[in-house]
């Protein structure tokens, strides 16, 4: 329900205030840290949780821990986005992290989904190296960002011929409906798809092909859409919460492992930033904010959920959802005193304060 349901939504939601012009000046680093990223991301926490499971007891082999790893490795974009458009980061790093908390969940999906097929045995692809990963990510992401842009680009020809709000908010349903599924059946990432059409339509929305009164209608509508689907998912994380086999209720491995994905960020997004040379990214101020805004949530908890009945899920399940708690409420609610510290903006001054 929430990975093939109201995920799709909520990614819309979101990508439609990228600006696209933000996203071409700062190309290089989200697709570093939206890739790249993702993968140090999961090899690191993979690594390091397993420690951590066997420091309280528990049998967790090393393929389940990487496979924690790529759940954890994707950051909330709806989350990150709402957050930090009223708390004042400079627009370059506002860019940076709305870009990559966007894009990264289609690499972490492909990555999660074939580790996940290795620790089952399912994985009909053979052995894993370097190169048969690199080229799934680049059919899967390719893929799906080729979709995504035709389905948009339809979708804003077809809204560009007509002038009725109720209409154009059907379109955008259908365009975000279809091409997941589409993605889903040709085995494109279906998150990047919806991502990309988001661009498309948000960026053609800005311009003159809506009236005034259309606009409006349509961002209210699909902000309500927004704060409805993220008000069902954090009940059903709470739900969920009651179907956890809590008898074996480790306090000291949600503290490691919420500890652990604060480094296992950190670690990722300075070597992504190393890696394409980016003078934003680097400063350490900037490395904080980028780890510190690295929140879980919605994207984390739905693949956590797909997890298959094996003896690891109780203990993958507690940590990934400790995890996701922690970041949501600890670092969500003092991100906006993090950046008034760091950049000297008071919260809610709007993305342009403090712009260097």
């Amino acid at each position: 329900m929430l990975f093939n349901g109201a995920l799709g939504f909520m990614l819309f939601a979101g990508a439609r205030h990228l600006n696209l012009r933000d996203l071409r000046n700062h190309a290089l680093p989200v697709l570093a840290l939206a890739t790249v990223g993702v993968v140090l991301a999961t090899g690191f926490y993979g690594v390091a949780v397993l420690f951590v499971f066997r420091l309280v007891g528990a049998t967790v082999p090393l393929i389940w821990c990487l496979v924690l790893g790529a759940s954890m490795a994707p950051t909330d974009p709806i989350a990150v986005g709402g957050l930090l458009r009223s708390a004042g980061l400079p627009p370059d790093l506002l860019a940076v992290i709305t870009g990559e908390s966007l894009f990264n969940d289609g690499a972490a999906v492909v990555l999660f989904t074939v580790l996940l097929g290795i620790a089952t045995g399912t994985h009909a692809g053979g052995a894993i190296t370097p190169v048969g990963l690199s080229v799934l990510f680049l059919r899967a992401i390719l893929g799906g960002a080729l979709l995504g842009f035709a389905g948009g680009s339809l979708g804003s020809l077809a809204i560009t011929l007509i002038d009725d709000y109720d209409l154009e908010i059907t379109i955008s349903l259908v365009v975000v409906s279809t091409i997941y599924v589409a993605a889903l059946r040709i085995g494109a990432s279906a998150p990047i798809a919806v991502v990309v059409a988001g661009i498309v339509i948000g960026n053609h929305q800005r311009g003159r092909s809506m009236s005034v009164a259309t606009r409006a209608n349509v961002t209210l509508f699909w902000s309500l859409v927004d704060q409805l689907l993220n008000t069902l998912l954090f009940l059903l994380m709470g739900l969920e919460l009651l179907t956890i086999d809590t008898r074996h209720f480790w306090p000291g491995l949600i503290a490691l492992a919420s500890l652990l994905a604060l480094l296992a960020r950190f670690v990722s997004v300075a070597l992504a930033a190393l890696l394409v040379r980016s003078r934003r990214l680097l400063p350490l101020r900037a490395l904080t904010v980028l780890t510190w805004c690295g929140l879980r949530g919605g994207v984390s908890v739905a693949l956590a959920l797909s997890l298959p009945s094996v003896a690891a899920r109780a203990p993958l399940l507690e940590a990934c959802y400790g995890v996701a708690v922690f970041t949501i409420v600890v670092q969500g609610l003092t991100v906006p005193s993090l950046i008034r510290r760091l950049y000297g903006v008071r919260p809610g001054a709007g993305a342009g304060a403090g712009a260097e």
